[in-house]
């Protein structure tokens, strides 16, 4: 159950390693790949009866299993409802200048509430900003400065038609918060080529995508493609992962 990166792991490891068939049950919308045979979405489960699932369109499954792929939510019920954030998993929350700080009282500060691409440099940068302010290195404009700046970020959220823009979002984001600390330097305009990169070649085709080569943005220096493509990989052992896949059995035991 879901229509999202956990649900798409999940299916895929499962129909790799044995399932005879996998099927995705989505709420809103299907994550249309050309998913490999054994693998099918449908849409939302309504209820099970015994071993057999029922769905929104009226087929049915025989199941033998259910795996919870439903994501999260935003749930701060132990904070004051003054001060409580509420958002759907978007990549701009409201009411969080910066993406960070409480606009009605910025020494609350939330970190991570943001939808993810960027993940932990978002974190990491994010919590650059709540250290420098907690130690008076970085001064926050006046309140209506700061739902200003809210509200223009907020409008361009709403203008955005997929996830190439969204990607380029939140590295303006990132790039915004790193200007004003130390925070450690990298290649954001290599990171946003080659998110669109990963996007595009997952697109194309959902089970090879894993096996692309990208540069570190720090470095530069390229990754080795992977010995062994990942939809024909089953030993995840570290012997084998970083050998050079030519064991006896074709890369599924590490060569000595």
């Amino acid at each position: 159950m879901g229509s999202s990166y956990s649900a798409e792991d999940i299916a895929l490891q499962c129909k790799k390693y044995g399932a005879a068939s996998v099927t995705i049950t989505h709420r809103n919308e299907p994550m249309g790949f050309a998913w490999p045979e054994g693998i099918e979405e449908v849409p939302l489960l309504t209820k099970v009866e015994g071993n057999t699932a029922h769905f929104v369109d009226g087929s049915t499954r025989r199941v033998d299993a259910i795996v919870l792929c439903t994501g999260y939510r935003h749930h701060f019920p132990f904070i004051d409802d003054a001060l409580r954030l509420r958002t759907a998993n978007d990549l701009y929350p409201p009411n969080l200048y910066r993406g960070v700080f409480w606009l009605d009282n910025p020494k609350l500060m939330y970190l991570g509430m943001q939808d993810q691409y960027y993940t932990f440099s978002l974190f990491d940068v994010e919590a650059f900003n709540a250290r420098d302010f907690v130690l008076g290195r970085l001064p926050l404009p006046p309140r209506p400065e700061m739902a200003e700046d809210i509200d223009s970020w907020r409008d361009r959220l709403g203008t955005l038609t997929d996830a190439f823009e969204e990607i380029d979002f939140q590295a303006d984001h990132l790039l915004a918060l790193s200007k004003d600390v130390d925070y450690p330097v990298f290649d954001l305009d290599l990171t946003r080529e080659q998110f669109r990169r990963w996007e595009h070649d997952k697109t194309e085709d959902i089970l090879t995508y894993r096996d692309k080569s990208f540069s570190s943005a720090v470095t530069g220096t390229e990754s080795p493609v992977h010995h062994t493509p990942w939809w024909e990989a089953f030993d995840d052992t570290m012997a084998t992962f970083m050998g050079d896949g030519s064991g006896s059995d074709g890369g599924i035991t590490a060569k000595p």
